[in-house]
């Protein structure tokens, strides 16, 4: 997280807000040699309190998993390059804005009568998502189907212990220089989901 407390003053409602709405992140798991790295979509409950998952059987992360491990899930929202230039004062340098939340809990393997529970609650977080789509079901899955794929991911949850958020939008400058570099932002739009970044740049101005 920024060390800077200006960049972190959303709430924890927002952080858990931010991260349900991604439902996908980076997994990183301590071992005794490198961290061990996934990507994985996820749903976390609207408390905050739990995340659940799946993974591939052969995924380390897997194996690693003879007891529960801390772990970190980063949630990571749009970035976008900003120039000094932008700002219309002297003496600033160049930096990028972004969000991302970091999720901290302990993780465990759950049994695998968990895993179908846990397909359908993913599955229908993102389909409703598509509505007026009909939403894909499990049930669209005929039996031999399900027992093979049960057999290839297994079902994970993480007890949640805390949820740190960064929203480094500029905050620390002044409005001027802030529109600029929301302007610039915009034009230049290097970056990941940079309008999306402009638009919080924004409404923290609204504020």
């Amino acid at each position: 997280m920024h060390p800077n407390l200006t960049f972190r003053k959303p709430s924890k409602a927002q952080n858990v807000e931010f991260a349900r709405q991604r439902s996908f992140g980076t997994l990183v798991v301590h071992s005794e040699k490198l961290p061990l790295i996934s990507h994985i979509p996820f749903q976390l409950s609207a408390d905050g309190l739990r995340l659940e998952g799946h993974f591939v059987r052969s995924n380390p992360i897997v194996r690693a998993l003879d007891a529960p491990l801390e772990a970190i899930m980063v949630v990571s929202g749009g970035d976008a390059y900003i120039s000094p230039d932008w700002y219309g004062v002297d003496n600033q340098v160049p930096t990028w804005n972004y969000v991302a939340v970091h999720i901290h809990g302990t993780l465990r393997l759950l049994d695998a009568a968990d895993l179908r529970g846990i397909l359908e609650r993913i599955s229908a977080n993102m389909e409703q998502r598509l509505l007026p789509k009909p939403p894909w079901k499990l049930d669209k899955l005929d039996a031999s189907t399900f027992a093979k794929l049960s057999r290839q991911i297994v079902p994970v949850a993480m007890d949640v212990h805390d949820i740190e958020g960064t929203w480094k939008l500029s905050q620390n400058k002044s409005e001027d220089a802030r529109t600029g570099a929301i302007a610039g932002a915009q034009e230049a739009a290097i970056g990941n989901e940079v309008q999306a970044i402009a638009q919080l740049m924004q409404q923290t101005m609204d504020k």
